[in-house]
């Protein structure tokens, strides 16, 4: 079991195996950093829940995880009982790996209703079969440092669509000499988050979809920025949380798990941020989008599949436990119940006593479900270098994305949208 051939993946066999049924014995979870933590957390509470049982969690650490998990899908042995992964690989794993999986829908199909729908997308495949079970999500919005909004006479509440927020950058910049945004001139930058914003990937009902009319937009939106030099080059994570520390740029369009970093590095800008909805394509447009997420299934090699799925259900199907991860981990549900809970609506002294959290939480239930597979990575590759053609070498965007198309499509056997 577990090979990258055909077959079905396996059902764990009994139905509604929850709180109530046995289990027993041990299982290991692989995951890594703050995940790991919240899960060696936790664990000594499900195994007080259950005695008899043994939860093993092991951080695998992040720059190799991928790698772990695919040898061992390869190989069909070695996985751990429990594997942590992104929303974003679980579709490329469920394609080239059919088999690789328990099929968990007699036992988790029944909480789709209860997790963000975009998320929910992500841990199915053909025929609405369950493979994970969301974990947490990164709903976007836009963090505004507030004395340079003031300081150029802008209200932050004001930029309700992408036309505004680059106006806006214009004035910042003439009256303080900052610009709008920090970008990594290696990667495809906020483009992803643009396009599912609008309700598509780069994939669209198994078509290449990186040269629709979104795209165009999305990617014509950030020439502009680039033009009115409104863009801060900095290189990977260090660069984005060192020149937003220095002040380089005064907006940062990203996830509900950028404050945990504002708040863990940079506790001396305390007062000095605001959280707004993404700006929209139309006034009455989406205002957000999807950075992130994680999920946890069970590889068809598990020697202990119904303690695997009692720990994931525990872990992922109730609000304590998932408020205490936002609370302690910064991991933001995709459980949508917790987003009831009063913690998310309560000020924060960081955001100058504004409720931060909760307009994410109100934003969360709007996030576009999109479409990911197995051939992402491809398209990842050929559109970072649309990306930088664009932006730094002045190509026009329309051209770049019929050309990056025509790559796409050559290298997945796929066809365009028409």
């Amino acid at each position: 079991m577990g090979g990258a051939g055909g077959g079905e993946a396996r059902d764990i066999g009994g139905r509604k195996d929850d709180e109530g049924g046995k289990v027993s014995g041990k299982i290991t979870v692989w995951s890594w950093d703050v995940a790991a933590k919240a899960m060696k957390r936790l664990a000594g509470d499900f195994e007080k829940r259950h005695p008899g049982t043994t939860v093993d969690i092991v951080d695998i650490g992040y720059d190799n995880a991928y790698d772990k998990i695919t040898v061992g899908l390869r190989g069909g042995s070695g996985l751990a009982d429990v594997l942590t992964v992104e929303g974003s690989y679980m579709p490329r794993y469920i394609g080239n790996f059919p088999s690789g999986f328990y099929d968990l829908t007699s036992l988790g199909g029944r909480y789709g209703g209860d997790f963000d729908r975009a998320a929910w997308r992500t841990v199915t495949g053909k025929d609405s079969a369950v493979f994970a079970l969301p974990w947490d999500i990164g709903p976007c919005a836009l963090y505004c440092r507030t004395d340079h909004f003031r300081a150029a006479g802008v209200d932050p509440t004001s930029l309700l669509t992408w036309d505004d927020y680059v106006a806006a950058g214009v004035r910042i910049k003439k009256a303080t000499g900052r610009k709008l945004l920090i970008m990594d001139s290696t990667d495809a930058g906020i483009l992803p988050m643009l396009l599912q914003q609008q309700g598509q990937s780069y994939f669209r009902g198994g078509r290449v979809a990186v040269d629709t009319p979104e795209a165009v937009r999305a990617l014509t939106l950030m020439k502009t920025l680039h033009d009115k030099g409104l863009v801060d080059y900095e290189k990977g994570w260090d660069g984005l949380v060192t020149g937003t520390k220095e002040g380089k740029a005064v907006t940062t369009p990203t996830a509900a798990w950028w404050t945990g970093t504002l708040t863990d590095e940079m506790p001396e800008l305390k007062g000095r941020f605001t959280v707004v909805p993404l700006p929209g394509f139309t006034a009455d447009g989406t205002r957000t989008s999807n950075i992130g997420g994680s999920t946890l299934c069970v590889p068809a090699q598990s020697k202990n599949p119904r303690l695997a799925w009692a720990f994931i259900r525990f872990l992922l199907t109730g609000m304590a436990n998932q408020v205490s991860m936002l609370k302690r981990e910064g991991l933001f549900p995709a459980y949508l119940p917790a987003l009831d809970d009063p913690y998310l609506s309560a000020k924060q002294e960081y955001f100058g006593g504004q409720a931060a959290l909760d307009v994410f939480a109100r934003l969360a239930r709007n996030i576009p479900p999109v479409e990911n597979n197995k051939d992402d990575a491809k398209a990842s590759d050929i559109m970072v270098s649309a990306v930088t053609g664009v932006m730094l070498r002045g190509k026009d965007p329309r051209a770049a994305l019929d050309s990056a198309a025509r790559q796409l499509a050559t290298a997945t056997g796929r066809e365009r949208v028409k």
